[in-house]
């Protein structure tokens, strides 16, 4: 068995039920952390749990609040949690023609200049250049790995 996400009629991911499973579970996760909703809900077969439609436009606010979450962290273990899902999501939405660039080294700030989730001690390797560097490349990696 397999899940599909669609938009319309064209599969962009048909995942492993188990693969697909724990990916919606991260979503959820990642709507709560960010208060954003991803745009991946029941598709087009109601009631079919397997078949899930992407909304475009929303799943593009979603992902571009994920991956500047993601990359305007310096903490070592968030980073390890988060990076395989986030790289995930970029190559979803990339699939879906949507437009997802890297940010600039450095270009992500945290609002108000107060970090949350500071890391002690600090990782003087992680830096946003290599985040950023790191993300982009996993991402890159899950698209190949992705079947559709």
């Amino acid at each position: 068995m397999s899940m599909y996400f669609d938009i319309g009629d064209e599969t962009l991911w048909n995942p492993s039920n188990g693969a697909g499973r724990l990916f919606l579970r991260q979503v959820e996760v990642f709507e709560a952390e960010l208060a954003l909703p991803s745009g991946i809900g029941q598709g087009k077969y109601w009631g079919d749990p397997d078949t899930l439609e992407l909304d475009p436009a929303t799943y593009e606010e979603f992902t571009r609040g994920l991956v500047a979450w993601h990359c305007r962290t310096g903490h070592s273990v968030i980073l390890a949690l988060s990076e395989g899902f986030v790289a995930t999501a970029v190559a979803l939405a990339r699939r879906a023609e949507i437009e997802m660039e890297m940010p600039e080294p450095g270009a992500v700030r945290v609002p108000g200049g107060v970090q949350h989730d500071v890391q002690v001690p600090g990782n003087p390797r992680t830096t946003s250049a290599a985040v950023v560097t790191a993300l982009a490349a996993r991402a890159r990696e899950m698209d190949r790995c992705m079947a559709r």
